[in-house]
């Protein structure tokens, strides 16, 4: 009996060990099985990474146009609702024209006036230039008499000095020697009167001169006049056609908060629009990622508001500096302890073209876009 205990004693022992080396071979077995598979998981892993760059730091962004008036007035009319779309010179909002149709009939009136007296000065032009011609002709005739009459003494000169040779000879008689005295005097005296009445003649030709250069600066005057009344017609103009308020781009009405009666200012904001087919990308990524990140490579994003859904898009360009550099207060590292922070820096994505044709992306989402780096 004792023997054949000791030889199931020894069965069993031997049993044991042969199970417990089966242990350990499976053991092995699934530790190395799993040291492979960890392996390759991480090889693909670190290769995906460094072929797919992705943050979760970025947002959408896009063009917001604050809609303000450009002049003063009560709100006539108010044609949007929030959150409706408007096209490109759609009327947003009219204010009360009244006064500025008032400002610019009297501006349009005060210019005609003044455009008028210009047709005036030029008829005081044309006459004062006629009457420059007329004495200028005048002075003409007045200086051919006068050679004339200079002539005449000259000749009157010669026979009285002839007649008083002849006089001494008493080879004429005194009686004609008196007369060409007489006619030598009466030639003198003619001269004398013509040159008194160029003189005279040449005076007034210089008063009609000055008379034309007066009347030609009255109509440089007033033409300067009416270039401001015309400044000032074209401005009324403006501000007439400024009292409806215009939609500036294609896109959605947000932030609206005019109402009608509402009396408002130049630059006061009244809504807003969001063209959503130019909505963009900003995506802040760590310095450490930048290394392949290159312009015009392909962006796959993925929005929280759609977790099934991939949007595709583009690198536009790479932000000239990190945030910080640009934020109100720079670090300033020179002063007191520095500590080393990884900076991020922006870069803009572009949404690839008809990849959100239904317009459901919004400014501010969420949004997770992976560079993927060609190798």
């Amino acid at each position: 009996m004792e023997e054949i205990k000791m030889e199931e004693t020894a069965n069993k022992d031997a049993g044991n060990k042969n199970g417990n080396s089966n242990h350990k071979r499976t053991g092995l077995a699934v530790l190395a099985a799993v040291i492979i598979i960890g392996a390759v998981s991480i090889y693909f892993y670190l290769g995906y990474k460094s072929t797919h760059i992705t943050t979760d730091d970025a947002f959408i962004d896009g063009d917001i146009h604050t809609i303000a008036s450009k002049v003063p007035g009560t709100v006539m009319s108010v044609h949007v609702k929030s959150n409706q779309y408007v096209a490109k010179g759609d009327v947003l909002v009219e204010l009360d024209p009244s006064d500025y149709r008032t400002r610019l009939d009297e501006a349009s009136s005060a210019f005609h006036s003044e455009k008028s007296r210009i047709q005036e000065i030029d008829l005081r032009i044309e006459g004062a230039k006629k009457q420059l011609n007329e004495a200028v002709a005048r002075a003409d005739a007045r200086k051919a008499f006068l050679e004339l009459q200079q002539a005449t003494f000259e000749q009157a000169l010669k026979d009285r000095d002839r007649a008083a040779v002849l006089v001494k000879k008493e080879a004429m008689s005194r009686e004609r020697y008196e007369k060409t005295e007489t006619a030598y005097k009466v030639a003198e005296a003619q001269v004398k009167a013509a040159s008194e009445d160029l003189k005279n003649m040449l005076a007034a030709v210089e008063s009609h001169k000055v008379g034309v250069k007066q009347a030609e600066a009255a109509k440089a005057t007033q033409t300067a006049v009416v270039g401001q009344r015309a400044a000032s017609m074209a401005t009324a103009g403006l501000n007439f056609g400024y009292v409806k308020i215009l939609s500036p781009a294609s896109g959605y009405v947000t932030k609206k908060s005019v109402e009608l009666g509402n009396q408002v200012q130049p630059g006061q904001p009244l809504m807003a629009v969001v063209p959503l087919d130019g909505i963009y990308l900003m995506a802040n990524f760590k310095e450490t990622q930048l290394e392949k990140v290159r312009a015009g490579q392909k962006v796959e994003i993925k929005v929280d508001s759609y977790p099934g859904k991939k949007f595709k898009g583009s690198i536009e360009s790479i932000m000239a500096g990190t945030g910080a550099s640009f934020s109100l207060f720079p670090p300033e590292n020179a002063t007191g302890n520095f500590v080393k922070v990884v900076q991020r820096i922006p870069v803009k994505i572009l949404f690839d073209k008809d990849t959100d044709k239904e317009h459901v992306l919004r400014l501010g989402m969420s949004v997770e876009p992976t560079v993927l780096i060609e190798k």
